[in-house]
């Protein structure tokens, strides 16, 4: 390998490395294992909190693929099916779309977001209300 390939293999490494350490900066506010609910789902979302940002980190996340599936906090402790939050209108915070059914992801939480009161990561089709799989969030 030429000395030119091998510096810009470390320069990538290196950014993709400070990506993933960047994106677990912070103290960590809460945390919990997803179980499914209309899907198998699995995997960890974290909430961490750096300053004045605030991210949820998914980690060795896995779930189905679907059509318009977003990542929403719940004002509730826990969600095992779409009645928990669906027909009790219980308050939802969406997030984003899902960036992937699979692997590590970061979603930004808006300034000024009320942890305590948000205290579950669900995983949501709007197209077919359905909760893939929910995170508790333990502080």
């Amino acid at each position: 390998m030429s000395i030119l390939k091998y510096i810009s293999a470390l320069i990538v490494g290196s950014s993709i490395f400070a990506s993933a350490a960047f994106a677990q900066d912070g103290n960590i506010v809460a945390t919990g294992t997803f179980h499914g609910a209309a899907h198998s789902t699995s995997g960890r979302a974290t909430v961490y909190q750096s300053g004045d940002t605030t991210t949820l980190r998914l980690t060795k996340f896995k779930t189905s693929n679907g059509p318009d599936v977003h990542v929403v906090l719940i004002a509730a402790t826990d969600a095992q099916d779409n009645d928990n939050f669906l027909d009790k209108n219980i308050e939802r915070l969406e997030l984003g779309k899902l960036k992937g059914n699979q692997g590590d992801q970061n979603y930004s939480i808006p300034a000024g977001t009320d942890l305590s009161k948000f205290r579950a990561v669900s995983i949501y089709c709007l197209r077919f209300n359905a909760n893939f799989g929910t995170a508790p969030l333990e502080q």
